[in-house]
């Protein structure tokens, strides 16, 4: 991942938005598209150009479920960055990664890095 991937972020606390794509910058990676609703995340969704997307379950009292749908109909790998539990989400989602709130640099690291490992060198010979 020399160029970084591009993210596609969505979390409705401005606060913690700024601070997750700011993780997500100093790991290499460049946040692409933000959203804090349901609407505009689901616009996104479909229309933006992203590698993978880091979803909050909750979005302002609504769940991010349909969000979510829309980006595993694209193929595009995402997780859920939330206080909230797997029981929310509907059950074709649970089976997601999430990564629990407050979040910590080095679990960031480890949750992008799971979906995106890197090749293993070949070894010539």
């Amino acid at each position: 991942m020399a160029d970084g991937l591009s993210v596609f972020l969505v979390e409705d606390e401005a606060l913690i938005r700024m601070m997750i794509a700011d993780m997500v910058e100093e790991l290499g990676h460049h946040v692409v598209a933000e959203a804090d609703n349901v609407r505009d995340a689901s616009a996104f969704a479909m229309t933006a150009q992203y590698d993978m997307a880091i979803l909050d379950i909750n979005l302002m009292g609504v769940y991010v479920d349909p969000v979510a749908d829309l980006i595993e109909r694209r193929g595009k790998p995402f997780f859920f960055a939330t206080g909230y539990g797997p029981e929310l989400l509907p059950s074709l989602l649970r089976r997601r990664p999430i990564l629990r709130k407050p979040i910590a640099m080095d679990q960031l690291k480890a949750m992008i890095d799971s979906m995106f490992p890197e090749p293993s060198a070949e070894i010539p010979g």
